[in-house]
């Protein structure tokens, strides 16, 4: 008979030993750094000065000292030490200071969305990857441009480079003063997203284009019509497509 369970090498009970009560505890240890297994970080090569009991990592790449060696496993700190704690493939992890959940392949741990195919919900993703990481996505990038005042107004954010733009879409969030209305675009072409768009709180507009590529960084120019902006705010979004190389 084998002296540990086949999946999670729990030790077994055996008939003639004696103190089995060690033997069921270091089980129920392990079971308690396993199951819903969540770790703090995976991207520490030192373990923390002063960890609290139960304290889990997934050591980085290099890690010295008690975590030498320890690539990829989990490092469980319990009764005053670090027990290593080796993965199959298949087991998921959720990483604390990321809020996303990982799996263990065999050689790495990738976040389950990429293991999957899933399309996870956030300001860029990635729709399409490659055998060599090359991938083409989507992406959001939005800010609200508040205090106008002057003739235009250049957003801090910007259309990247090399990007495939669909819009970009905008909404008054508090109501303009001085402008009549307003155009939402670049420089030299100042209503390329909407022109003579409405001030009052609530006005909005769906600025679709082309799409069309851009071969430099872009901010995004909101410009009056009448007289000067004296006030208000306009939150803004910018809608494109990413391409990234291959590795």
């Amino acid at each position: 008979m084998p002296s540990t369970t086949t999946h999670l090498a729990l030790p077994f009970i055996m008939a003639s030993q004696a103190q089995k009560h060690v033997t069921h505890n270091e089980a129920l240890r392990l079971l308690d750094g396993i199951v819903q297994l969540s770790v703090l970080d995976r991207d520490q090569t030192d373990p923390p000065g002063s960890p609290a009991e139960g304290d889990r990592y997934i050591p980085a790449a290099s890690a010295t000292g008690a975590w030498s060696g320890w690539d990829g496993s989990i490092a469980y700190w319990i009764d005053g030490a670090w027990m290593r704690i080796q993965p199959a493939p298949g087991w998921l992890a959720w990483v604390a200071d990321e809020a996303q959940a990982i799996v263990w392949t065999g050689s790495a741990w990738v976040p389950v969305a990429n293991a999957m195919g899933f399309i996870a919900q956030s300001a860029s993703v990635a729709i399409a990857r490659g055998p060599n990481d090359a991938t083409t996505g989507m992406a959001v990038a939005e800010e609200t441009l508040s205090g106008l005042s002057g003739a235009s107004r250049n957003s801090t954010i910007k259309i990247p480079d090399r990007s495939i733009v669909l819009g970009v879409s905008c909404r008054v969030i508090t109501a303009i003063t001085g402008a009549a209305s307003f155009d939402c675009g670049i420089a030299g072409e100042t209503s390329k997203f909407g022109g003579s768009l409405g001030i009052a709180a609530g006005s909005s507009n769906i600025g679709v284009i082309g799409p069309q590529a851009f071969y430099a960084d872009t901010a995004i120019r909101l410009t009056t019509n009448g007289s000067n902006f004296t006030g208000g705010a306009v939150r803004i979004a910018i809608h494109y497509l990413t391409c990234v190389g291959p590795s």
